[in-house]
């Protein structure tokens, strides 16, 4: 209550830092009642001056509806003020909404221009949905190795989607010389995160001894694994499991 008490003194005096503080205790509820209007408006107020972090919750806040009417082009608008600043999630959500075409004209491009400014920055999601657009060939010219280089920082920073993708990129010999033990190692660390797609590959991995030994109760394992997530292919393998 103290701190609020005196954050708010000089964020009436136009301390930025202030004001951005005022409004995260209102938004959070440390020393105030919890009040998203108030946090919008002390946001706001940070954000016209020039705060990034500021400039982006208020984007978060049109975004989700939080203490204002949703409003996706008043969401994009702040998220570019704090993107053109270097914040990396800022630049993530820019590139996501020019993808979704939320608030904007859907623009590939657009969204890779701003995929690349987050990916650069090392936020691990953003490299992810880049190499998904240079495998796809969305707002870039398709380049497989290209990918397998994103997939490749997104999958050691523990994306999942990444891992087993980077993982299939090694089976196929797609952007990087086929090697299928890397594949495996791909797939597993994906398993482990509960990917249903990579639990199933790992499955088929030790079904068929591919680059693994050979072991019928690991498959059973990791079909198990897929099956309980609903996935019908290792369902049916779980069943064919027990039928022999």
């Amino acid at each position: 209550k103290e701190v609020v008490k005196w954050y708010t003194k000089a964020a009436e005096q136009g301390h930025v830092k202030a004001q951005y503080n005022v409004g995260w205790m209102y938004y959070s509820g440390e020393g105030v009642l919890q009040n998203s209007k108030e946090a919008v408006k002390w946001f706001r107020k940070a954000a016209e001056q020039g705060s990034a972090a500021a400039q982006y919750n208020v984007g978060l806040m049109y975004y989700s509806g939080e203490g204002v009417l949703q409003n996706y082009k008043e969401a994009v608008k702040w998220f570019r003020k704090a993107a053109e600043q270097g914040d990396v999630s800022a630049q993530y959500n820019v590139g996501l909404m020019y993808y979704s075409g939320e608030g904007v004209l859907q623009d590939s491009k657009e969204a890779v221009n701003w995929y690349t400014k987050a990916a650069e920055q090392g936020d691990a999601d953003a490299q992810y949905n880049l190499a998904l657009m240079y495998e796809n060939g969305q707002g870039v010219l398709q380049d497989y190795k290209e990918a397998v280089k994103w997939y490749t920082k997104a999958a050691e920073q523990g994306v999942a989607g990444a891992q087993y993708l980077l993982g299939l990129s090694y089976a196929k010999g797609q952007g990087v010389l086929q090697d299928s033990k890397e594949a495996v190692k791909w797939y597993n660390k994906a398993a482990e995160q509960g990917y249903v797609k990579a639990q199933y590959k790992l499955g088929l991995s030790y079904a068929k001894g591919q680059d693994v030994l050979q072991d019928d109760k690991e498959a059973v394992k990791w079909f198990r694994k897929a099956a309980e997530q609903g996935f019908a292919p290792a369902q049916f393998n779980v069943g064919v499991s027990y039928a022999t």
